[in-house]
């Protein structure tokens, strides 16, 4: 519930668009309930001549016990059964179809807008980070992440969300209406929801944990797509193509087996909702012909009973789905929220102080380094060194003895975890990171062209 918490608080800056869309998608569902409640009038009164009179009743007030007449909700130069019937009809179709494309129009604004401003908090997080950072997370990772896991949430929390808060009012509504319809009858239904409840708890959990896990071997197989793409060359010097498909295509075969995994966890709960359902139906049935025999009830009344009890059994059957929709969504955003909670070693001291202008030497004092995840094996040892200002210094040293390393501690890409370095004196970790890589140009060995112009690209 932590990381649904923590993506409910993105709807903050929403909250008039979505409440908008609640209240509209709350219309919607009592339209619906409405239309379905003509039924009874239409059989008993419209469609039967020797009933037909001045009174419409759609169903009697549980409270008062008094009957509730269509011709109350429709003005009264409308005479003819038919007529308001009719009008009752349509005029309900057309605001509920109003409601409906609102609602879904402004559920959707509040959605896209939400995951919008995750997916730029978690780029803005990972543009923050330190290149140690990168080292710990594979480039294919945390694409997966900013654009599967984002992808994962968009669905649920925009599409899968406007179809979910019709679908409850309409359950709402509708369970309304079969209580009013059906009465006593109603009540029986409520031993089904233990039941079907429980299931769909189960299911949802196994959900979220094929969803996570299908979700890590999508970041395999982009992993190794990204490492293959870019180290075309090399493959292709080596001759190590067909090793490289095998790898591709095991990671391959692993996604395969974990969506399998997650489809048959989900696959389940529509089924089984409509075994619950088809059994609760037979029931009603049962029970409801033994009170026609009775008079108790009318055919018209009990139809639109049961009508109502078919409308309230969509919700119940979608609900599965959309637990299983958000479980994923959950489940993806583990990944996107344990990239945006990694510490980053790399940040400016609390009083931490610009960098004059450069104008004396950089010093290694017996500085020493090592990677966090190799701690036992220093890659620089001692180190000391002094250029001084318009010195020229070329660093030789065979593959893998540190030379890039060395270069890197000097913008802070890294700390060292020995000794001092300092330029003019002052401690590179005593200073922003801003005014300290200001100062700093550096030529890569890798050329890297960004997807932009040129006057931005130099």
């Amino acid at each position: 519930m932590r990381q649904l918490s923590r993506l409910l608080r993105y709807v903050y800056a929403y909250t008039p668009q979505f409440l908008g869309s609640v209240v509209l998608m709350a219309l919607v569902g009592a339209l619906d309930a409405f239309r379905v409640l003509l039924v009874g009038p239409a059989l008993d009164v419209v469609l039967n001549p020797a009933r037909e009179g001045r009174h419409l009743p759609l169903f009697t007030n549980p409270l008062t016990h008094q009957p509730v007449d269509l011709r109350q909700f429709i003005p009264s130069y409308f005479h003819n059964a038919w007529v308001v019937l009719a009008v009752a009809l349509i005029g309900a179709t057309i605001l509920k179809a109003v409601f409906d494309y609102a609602g879904t129009y402004l559920v959707n604004y509040a959605g896209f807008g939400l995951v919008t401003d995750l997916r730029n908090d978690l780029y803005g997080a990972i543009m923050r980070r330190s290149v140690a950072f990168f080292t710990r997370f594979a480039t294919g990772t945390l694409l997966s992440t900013i654009v599967n896991d984002i992808d994962k949430v968009q669905t649920s929390l925009s599409l899968v969300l406007a179809d979910f808060l019709q679908q409850f009012f309409t359950f709402i509504f509708m369970a309304a209406a079969v209580v009013v319809t059906g009465g006593k009858l109603a009540w029986v239904l409520l031993l089904f929801i233990p039941i079907m409840a429980g299931s769909v708890r189960r299911i949802g959990a196994r959900v979220r944990h094929t969803t996570r896990r299908g979700q890590e071997q999508l970041a395999d197989v982009q992993n190794i797509l990204h490492e293959t793409i870019v180290g075309a060359r090399i493959v292709k010097a080596f001759g190590m193509e067909k090793w490289e498909f095998t790898r591709f295509r095991n990671a391959a075969r692993h996604l395969f087996r974990a969506n399998l995994r997650s489809v048959r966890a989900s696959a389940l709960s529509s089924p089984l909702m409509d075994v619950f359902g088809a059994i609760a139906v037979a029931g009603m049935l049962w029970v409801g012909r033994n009170a026609i025999r009775a008079g108790t009830m009318t055919a018209g009344t009990f139809l639109m009973f049961i009508f109502a009890l078919f409308k309230l059994y969509d919700p119940v059957r979608k609900f599965a789905g959309f637990y299983n929709s958000f479980q994923q969504a959950i489940g993806a955003s583990d990944s996107i929220f344990r990239v945006m909670n990694t510490e980053d070693e790399m940040q400016d001291r609390p009083g931490a102080g610009a960098l004059p202008p450069f104008h004396r030497e950089i010093l290694f004092e017996d500085v020493g380094f090592c990677y966090e995840q190799d701690a036992e094996k220093p890659v620089l040892q001692h180190i000391n060194l002094r250029v001084s200002a318009g010195e020229v210094l070329a660093i030789v040293g065979s593959s893998g003895a540190g030379k890039s390393t060395l270069v890197h501690l000097i913008p802070r890409f890294f700390d060292v975890t020995g000794g001092r370095l300092l330029i003019d004196g002052h401690d590179v970790r005593d200073l922003t990171l801003a005014s300290l890589r200001a100062q700093i140009g550096i030529v890569t060995q890798e050329t890297v062209l960004f997807n932009d112009t040129v006057r931005n690209n130099i």
